[in-house]
């Protein structure tokens, strides 16, 4: 007798309220009960989706603000408002727990991050212009951070900032940027972590960088929170002056440590390789040499494998008496520093006019640089540099000065001094470096050369420079 065939699809258990295990050409088909599909959530941690058509109850509404279309998706309340600030009209979410309203954004959850001495930890008061989109870590510290006072808490939260530190203000005009060239606006994190760290190796493995690590992870949790990736856009170093180690060789290591270590806690948090900023730094009004300050010249081109983008001098920002950055200064480091990494995230690259050697030759001094296009020396010598534009010799014999400063007609990459007469001696040639002490707004070390790029505060200034005159 033939077997009678299999139908291609059945029941196999079934129980009072309908089929429990069937079968078709594609395998078992099971149904289970929504008893067993919660237990199963609860053992995996997920959250139970919601029932079609049900509507989830809505929370408290943010007060006193002009608000429409708000409606729940899970944890978080999703509305359209008109809130103050660059931002406008357009969708914010906060969570159902109350806290920060946020910009609704597209792609991932990004941060500017910074790392440095006293002189890094200020901000100007106020709030950002895109202040529903600049946030900081929900810990109720700020965007300055703890200082090297205790331990940075545990949080996925985020908060409006109430100061704005150079990184503030750098995301502040990205934002600016984007909006104007009406791309998508992100959300960004910033925090700048400080200790009193004594020497650079000792920045990297101090409280200002167990603070750091800290808010890579908060990063993190924060973005799951949101329901979005990570990403941090950049890290801004402000170290020099506080390194007394008097070697510039062992703050040049001690800050290529610091990079590595930043890179390697970041990647605990499976965070991607960040871009390093820096302004190569001038020093003070007082402080106008020293080995943390010559140590910045071996770093800029021995660094590692990290990428380390020297934004400009720091005699390009406003400065007060005891060398801080003022409100003016913070906002023209930021506009360069963003001008930077815009540069390399578009596949380019920022460099700043380096002179690279110095030659007697019978038309004065050649001053040959690297810079990415032609030189300029700025007649409306914006820093008060002089008539000589941070140029001077050092190591004279002879009375020999420089009478005058161009550019040669042949080489837009050549700087000409002219002399009174050819130097001699063991002669240096200088280059907003090793000044007399002075006043004003600006570091003594300053000058007046730049590249041909940009216009207003967006210009590539020349780094101060120090090199033996070859040739006599």
């Amino acid at each position: 007798m033939a077997e009678k065939p299999i139908p291609p699809e059945g029941v196999i258990i079934r129980a009072e309220n309908g089929d429990v295990i069937g079968y078709d050409e594609t395998g078992l088909v099971l149904r289970l009960s929504d008893k067993v599909i919660a237990d199963i959530a609860a053992r995996l941690e997920l959250k139970p989706q919601a029932v079609v058509g049900e509507t989830l109850p809505l929370p408290d509404l943010p007060e006193g603000i002009d608000l429409w279309a708000p409606r729940r998706e899970g944890d978080w309340l999703f509305f359209q408002a008109n809130l103050p600030g660059a931002d406008s009209a357009r969708g914010y979410r906060r969570h159902v727990s109350g806290g920060a309203v946020i910009a609704e954004a597209r792609g991932p959850l990004m941060a500017v991050l910074g790392i440095g001495g006293a002189r890094a930890g200020l901000g100007s008061p106020g709030p950002a212009r895109f202040r529903w989109h600049v946030l900081t870590p929900g810990d109720d510290i700020g965007a300055v951070g703890m200082g090297g006072e205790g331990e940075a808490a545990v949080t996925a939260e985020l908060e409006p900032l109430r100061e704005l530190t150079v990184e503030a203000l750098m995301a502040d005009e990205l934002l600016a940027r984007r909006r104007a060239a009406h791309q998508p606006l992100p959300v960004l994190v910033v925090r700048t972590e400080t200790d009193m760290a004594t020497t650079a190796h000792d920045l990297g493995t101090g409280a200002a960088m167990a603070n750091l690590d800290q808010c890579f992870a908060n990063l993190v949790a924060a973005s799951a929170r949101l329901g979005v990736g990570a990403q941090v856009l950049a890290v801004v170093l402000d170290y020099t002056l506080e390194d007394l180690t008097g070697d510039g060789t062992a703050y040049r290591d001690g800050m290529i440590a610091l990079m590595e270590r930043i890179t390697r806690g970041m990647a605990r948090q499976g965070l991607a390789r960040p871009v390093f900023l820096s302004a190569f730094d001038c020093g003070t009004l007082s402080v106008t040499r020293g080995p943390g300050l010559e140590g910045q010249w071996e770093l800029s081109w021995n660094h590692g494998d990290h990428q380390l983008v020297f934004a400009a001098p720091s005699y390009a920002f406003r400065i007060d008496d005891t060398g801080r950055l003022t409100d003016e200064g913070r906002a023209e480091k930021a506009v360069l520093l963003a001008e930077a990494l815009l540069a390399v995230q578009g596949g380019g690259r920022w460099l700043c006019p380096v002179i690279q050697l110095a030659e007697w030759s019978e038309g004065g001094i050649r001053l040959i640089c690297e810079a990415q296009e032609g030189l300029v020396i700025d007649g409306g010598d914006p820093f008060v540099a002089g008539k000589l534009a941070g140029f001077a010799l050092d190591g004279v014999t002879n009375g020999a000065r420089i009478t005058g400063v161009g550019i040669d007609k042949d080489d837009a990459k050549v700087v000409v001094l002219k002399c009174s007469k050819r130097p001699e001696g063991e002669v240096f040639v200088t280059y907003a470096h090793a000044s007399a002490p002075g006043d004003g707004p600006y570091p003594a070390n300053r000058g007046a050369l730049r590249g041909e790029f940009g216009e207003g505060a967006v210009r590539r200034w020349a780094l101060p420079a120090r090199l033996k005159l070859t040739g006599l």
